[in-house]
């Protein structure tokens, strides 16, 4: 059965059921020697992805103003010239960069600098308004997420901003700021096939808001295109991951991540699908807030990836089939986690 559209928690905003990540299409940005983008990119490819997903149906993009320091929300919003009125644009706000050396330089997440950044933001992707501004820093305190609150609201009444969320995966900090949040619609967290996030679920669907999924394919883990010999290019973030990031190690795909993968490609290709649109299928799935949004920048991945949506959620059968996998796999591991042979950690269990 075919999923077209979402609504984004109480905001009355419609969005498709998939949406289109621009962390890649910023290119090459970093923190000292530490990459942050994901290697070197074709502008000209990316803006024709953009608006290739527009044609497909796709209307959600997700980016950030840190993205390549500036660089995915100035292509972006040239890709969107003239069809603005067709896409919802979500970006987030919270580190600082230098736009010129493309350079990360830290973070800001006082009402002051909320300010400027969505003047900036506004700016670079060249239109009037925002439909969803989402805090980027995610393990900010709560009560200095709630100091803003009224600063979000300031540019909702202003009509910069339609709506705003965070991108947090703490469900805790999540629930505190939606109580007091009166225009917040979504919560911006890690959730793919791999990675379930049961609690913070719950969250969106007690507060009433939209679950908006970064890290759907596992950065690229359930493309099926990397094996355990895969080795990534040195300016891409995940040939050199930084500890955050749970994927890659050593510049290769992590084992007990590939593991996963196996464990569930065959219930997520059963009925015909690739692994990418299987993938994007459990997520749609496993609840009716979800807002998948994987990264692309080019249009043959913006193709494989709209035409899941003609697909629909994983049927039951295959949804229950990928969990007896992981299940069987967390059994082994942690039959096999206390002999002195095990060559590799446990999976980890998943986080709220």
């Amino acid at each position: 059965m075919a999923v077209t559209t979402r609504m984004l928690g109480r905001s009355g905003i419609e969005v498709s059921a998939l949406g289109m990540g621009c962390w890649a299409i910023g290119g090459p940005w970093a923190e000292g020697t530490q990459p942050l983008g994901w290697g070197a990119v074709d502008d000209e490819e990316s803006v024709r992805a953009v608006r290739r997903a527009l044609d497909l149906g796709v209307t959600l993009f997700d980016t950030a103003d840190t993205y390549g320091a500036g660089h995915s929300e100035r292509i972006l919003g040239r890709a969107l010239a003239g069809r603005r009125d067709e896409a919802v644009i979500a970006t987030k706000w919270g580190y600082t960069f230098d736009e010129r050396s493309r350079q990360a330089t830290g973070e800001d997440a006082s009402p002051a600098y909320l300010r400027r950044a969505v003047v900036d933001s506004l700016r670079r992707l060249g239109t009037d308004r925002i439909d969803l501004y989402q805090l980027h820093l995610g393990d900010l305190p709560l009560p200095r997420v709630e100091a803003l609150v009224g600063g979000c609201e300031e540019l909702v009444a202003e009509g910069l901003v339609r709506a705003y969320g965070w991108s947090t995966d703490r469900a805790d900090r999540a629930a505190g700021f939606a109580q007091v949040a009166p225009h917040a619609a979504a919560i911006q967290h890690s959730l793919s096939v791999l990675r379930d996030a049961p609690v913070m679920l719950a969250t969106c669907d007690k507060h009433d808001l939209a679950s908006v999924n970064r890290g759907p394919l596992g950065m690229g883990l359930l493309t099926g295109k990397y094996t355990a010999g895969s080795t990534l290019p040195r300016d891409d973030i995940r040939g050199r991951a930084p500890g955050w990031l749970e994927w890659f190690r050593g510049g290769r795909p992590a084992p007990e991540w590939l593991r996963r993968v196996t464990a569930v490609r065959s219930a997520l290709t059963a009925d015909g699908r690739t692994l990418v649109q299987g993938a994007l299928g459990w997520i749609w799935a496993r609840s009716g807030r979800t807002v998948p949004i994987p990264g692309c920048r080019t249009v043959a991945q913006v193709e494989e990836n709209a035409a899941a949506l003609r697909l629909g959620p994983l049927a039951p059968d295959h949804f229950a089939e990928v969990e007896r996998g992981l299940a069987a796999l967390r059994t082994a591991a942690l039959r096999d986690a206390d002999r002195p042979h095990w060559p590799l950690p446990p999976i980890p269990a998943a986080r709220p």
